[in-house]
Parts: structure tokens; C-alpha cells; sequence
């Protein structure tokens, strides 16, 4: 290997969904959008670890779509300074302390917003128009309508606002909403109504008409949304969630749900995927259930590694990377 081309190694893990699969296709396709920096490199592609640690013997980048190997990776990739995720959330691989300290883990946060826009109007506008419930009349052939009031107006409590959040909050906002944000810190972002901090979610949570959870899941916001802050939400209210399922009760938001104390939900992830055809979920009253899809473009991949070279040019030039993940934060 010359001195100046760096060795970036691919890996796989099948089992994962083939939108975030890594083939040489795409890397192939993506290589002429950046024939400078491709010159630079030397790119080994691996599935399911068969040539996994061959290669970091001499890897100084790593992509991957799973987890990297944690026992003794210092030794066993004695060159490697930057693993990237193909995920946004990386709380799969924390707690970081097998991550050597001088190796930088960068996450694809960034690439779900648009998606994210779009599935939350849509599944703000399907619970306003009681879609759950209309659906349900269809598939009994009963002509039983449902008369709503337009949505501007009503309230969306977000909680989070990066990536996600902030586009959930641009999409409230389009149709209308007061949109309450809430943060660690409740800094103040143009696309909300009002930000507040995390220490004050029981005040605003009664003011939801719709809660949208975005937030990351760290050891902070495990639990968030206990049974207790569930019943501070109005039976009118409704739930989406495109964070992750262990932020929230499910128990007690099922229960409340099919208790009719709370008006429905549109869910995009859960404690296990996919969703066992035995789950009471599948029969819950007036919720939406998405195969954890609604922030993933089919272009990921694609978009993945224009994000990837724009971080090597920028690691060329002494700068410091995009999306790195705050060791401690664990985002």
C-alpha cells in the first residue's frame, strides 16, 4: 500500500435489513462522485466477519453495519483511528468503554430527517382523522363517519429535537400546531413555539394533543415515559414514536390505550423486531404499527457514503469530523 492511500474496510452483517447492507455495488457507484478521494483509498469488503479480521489488521477506517469487535481492539487493529455506524443511534453499542481513546466513532445521524418529516404528518393527520378507527369500520363494511375540526391548533410536545425532533417539529408546524420542544438543555430553535428542558416534561406534558418521542435512548432517557408521566398525558391525546420503544412504558401505554385512555398511537419501533405475530400489539385499539421504516430513505446507503467522503476530506485536511459520538452522552 502506498504511504499516502489509507485502508477502508466494509463490513456486514447480513442478518441486518439489506437497506443497510454495504456491497461493493454501491461502493463502486459511489467511488466516481469522488474520484480524488477514492485514489486514496484501498477498500476490502467483508460479510459476516469472513475476512473481518484480516483486514483490521491493516484498516485504518472501518464502516459497519453492526457491531465491531470489542474484546482487545486495539491489538487486533493496531492502525484504526475512525469506525463509522451506519446507524444514527449507536445505544447498541454502548456503554464505549471497549473503544480505544484514540479511535473516533461517528454516527449517520442526519440521514432520517426527511423521512421523518413525512411519516410525522402523516401520522399527526391519521390520528386527527381517526384513520385507526375508519380503517377498522372499512374492514367490518360499516359506513360510520367521523367528523374532526381541523388540526392547526392543536399541541405537539416533542421530545428531542435533533435530527428527528426538529423535523417533526417542521412538520407540526406546516399544519399548523403549537409545537413545545423539550431538551437537556432547552436551548431555543426556530421551529418551535417553546423549548423547555427535560426537568420540565411533567408541565408540559398535559398540554399534549400529540407526543412525539425522537430522543435518542441513553442511559438518561431509559424509562422516560414511565406509567406516571403516561397518566399526566389527556385521554385525548395521542402517541408517536419513532425513538426507541425503551424510552417509553409499552406496558402502560398498551393498557391505556386499550382502556381507552389515550386516543391512539402510531408506533415505529419496538422492544422486539420484527413484532412476533403473537403480540397484543397487532390487536390494540386505534394504533398505527410501523415495521420500524419511518426514517429510512432507500437511497441510505447511497447517501452514506457521500456523507463518508465528505468526513475523509475533511480528516485529510486536519479538520475535525462530522457527527462524532460524545463517549459519555452516548449520542
Amino acid at each position: 500500500m502506498k504511504s499516502n492511500t489509507y485502508h477502508l474496510h466494509l463490513e456486514t452483517e447480513s442478518q441486518r435489513a439489506a437497506l443497510f447492507h454495504l456491497p461493493e455495488s454501491e461502493w463502486l457507484a459511489a467511488a466516481p462522485r469522488h474520484k480524488a478521494l477514492a485514489k486514496k483509498l484501498k477498500v476490502t469488503v467483508g460479510w459476516d466477519g469472513d475476512i473481518r479480521d484480516e483486514a483490521l489488521k491493516t484498516a485504518d477506517f472501518l464502516i459497519t453495519n453492526g457491531a465491531p469487535p470489542r474484546d482487545n481492539l486495539r491489538a487486533r487493529a493496531p492502525k484504526l483511528k475512525w469506525i463509522q455506524t451506519t446507524a444514527a443511534g449507536v445505544d447498541w453499542l454502548t456503554p464505549l468503554d471497549w473503544l480505544p481513546r484514540d479511535v473516533v466513532l461517528t454516527n449517520n445521524r442526519g440521514a432520517h430527517g426527511p423521512k421523518a418529516y413525512d411519516t410525522v404528518m402523516m401520522a399527526l393527520l391519521m390520528l386527527h382523522q381517526k384513520m385507526p378507527a375508519l380503517l377498522k369500520h372499512q374492514q367490518a363494511r360499516e359506513w360510520r363517519p367521523i367528523y374532526t375540526p381541523p388540526i392547526a391548533g392543536k399541541t405537539a410536545v416533542i421530545l428531542g429535537f435533533g435530527d428527528l425532533g426538529e423535523h417533526s417539529g417542521r412538520a407540526a408546524k406546516a399544519l399548523g400546531m403549537q409545537v413545545i420542544a423539550v431538551t437537556r438543555q432547552g436551548k431555543p430553535n426556530r421551529h418551535t413555539d417553546r423549548m423547555v428542558k427535560t426537568a420540565q416534561l411533567d408541565r408540559v406534558l398535559p398540554k399534549a394533543d400529540y407526543f412525539i418521542v425522537t430522543t435518542p435512548l441513553t442511559a438518561e432517557t431509559r424509562g422516560l415515559i414511565s406509567r406516571a408521566r403516561l397518566n399526566l398525558l389527556k385521554t385525548e391525546a395521542s402517541v408517536i414514536n419513532i425513538g426507541r420503544s425503551p424510552i417509553i412504558d409499552y406496558e402502560a401505554l398498551r393498557e391505556k390505550l386499550h382502556n381507552g385512555k389515550l386516543a391512539g398511537a402510531v408506533l415505529d419501533v419496538f422492544d422486539q423486531e420484527p413484532l412476533p405475530a403473537d403480540s397484543p400489539w397487532w390487536s390494540t385499539p386505534n394504533t398505527i404499527i410501523l415495521p420500524h421504516q419511518s426514517c429510512d430513505d432507500p437511497r441510505y446507503i447511497a447517501r452514506l457514503f457521500d456523507f463518508w467522503f465528505a468526513n475523509f476530506a475533511r480528516f485529510l485536511a486536519g479538520k475535525k469530523l462530522m457527527n462524532m459520538v460524545d463517549r459519555k452522552r452516548g449520542y
